[in-house]
């Protein structure tokens, strides 16, 4: 998986919809946001939509919390 540098605002955007999902809140208007936010990441970096997301999911999703050892 290519390296792709993912913007702060893109990763709070999933951090906040990881969170909603996780509590049963997640809105579409919240989806489509981290959505289009993706597309836009992927354009400007010139990779793939999917690419981006893969990378961004990880990184919010299976990051290990700070000074943890993994």
């Amino acid at each position: 998986m290519a390296d792709i540098e993912i913007p702060d605002d893109l990763i709070e955007l999933e951090r906040s919809a990881w969170t909603a999902i996780q509590n049963g809140t997640l809105t579409v208007e919240t989806a489509q946001k981290v959505q289009e936010r993706i597309t836009e990441v992927a354009a400007e970096a010139g990779q793939s939509r999917t690419a981006v997301e893969m990378q961004l999911k990880q990184l919010v999703r299976h990051s290990q919390p700070e000074g943890e050892v993994a």
